[in-house]
């Protein structure tokens, strides 16, 4: 599945404070009470450079051990660089990665494991791979928190008819067929959280938003002309058929009027 994992460093670095502002503290802050005593360790799969680590482990009690899993070994090397995070307590995390895809994920992967944790990663699997991420989870019977799925809605203000289409477009992009694997996309939480709630589990849900603006014209400029381009991608005939509309947009922009509510789902679930 590494196909679907060419991701940069400086996107990741880009969204970063957004994906910190847009996570449920409400969440987070069940975690704690669902965690054992001593010695925690944390797997985080699709961790990139760990900026869900550096989220949560300072909201998180101590001692505290994150295994960062990924199939890019130079993404989890950022995470190495510099200050590791601080837990709850003051005291800096121990840090150790894996490297390998994470549709080979088993239970002995997460053997152990006091707590495992996503973000941004339920749109990017196939059907068969959340199953067998479930199914490692239920064998570890450690809490899972998963940040950040997509649902596919998008909210872009001032409002343009062509919004539709092209949300349209992205949300089949998310769902296309790649080197054989067809994505679930927006379909991932409500995927992942009924095959918890099947086996048994508690399941908590919240909706996460960016809420892009001039702010971080920056970031929020690259979303968008990613967002586009996907939808291009996937329908070429929005090239033609929205003559202008980009442009309206990048003007907008350029003015400070753009605006764009970006929704996301996060997920708790734990074992009866």
């Amino acid at each position: 599945m590494s196909e679907m994992w060419e991701v940069s460093v400086d996107w990741l670095a880009l969204r970063e404070a957004e994906d910190a502002r847009a996570r449920s503290t409400a969440l987070a802050a069940a975690v704690p009470g669902l965690l054992g005593d001593g010695p925690l360790t944390m797997h985080d799969l699709g961790s990139g450079t760990g900026s869900m680590m550096r989220w949560l482990a300072p909201r998180l009690p101590g001692p505290q051990t994150w295994i960062l899993h990924d199939w890019n070994a130079s993404l989890t090397a950022r995470a190495s660089e510099g200050r590791p995070p601080r837990d709850a307590w003051g005291q800096p995390v121990a840090l150790r990665s894996r490297i390998g895809e994470l549709d080979r994920l088993d239970a002995s992967a997460l053997r152990g494991a006091s707590l495992v944790t996503a973000s941004a990663l339920l749109d990017v699997l196939t059907a068969a791979e959340a199953h067998a991420i479930v199914d490692a989870c239920l064998a570890a019977g450690a809490p899972v928190l998963v940040s950040l799925s997509v649902t596919g809605d998008v909210a872009l203000t001032p409002w343009d008819p062509r919004d539709i289409r092209f949300a349209r477009a992205f949300d089949a992009h998310q769902r296309r067929e790649v080197a054989g694997r067809r994505l679930i996309g927006r379909y991932g939480a409500a995927l992942v959280g009924g095959l918890f709630r099947q086996a048994g589990w508690h399941v908590r849900t919240a909706l996460t938003t960016w809420r892009l603006d001039r702010r971080d014209p920056l970031l929020l400029a690259e979303w968008f002309d990613g967002w586009a381009e996907a939808a291009i991608e996937q329908d070429p005939r929005l090239l033609r058929e929205t003559v202008g509309y980009r442009e309206l947009r990048w003007a907008q922009q350029a003015r400070g009027e753009l605006r764009a509510c970006v929704y996301h789902l996060d997920l708790l679930g734990w074992s009866r």
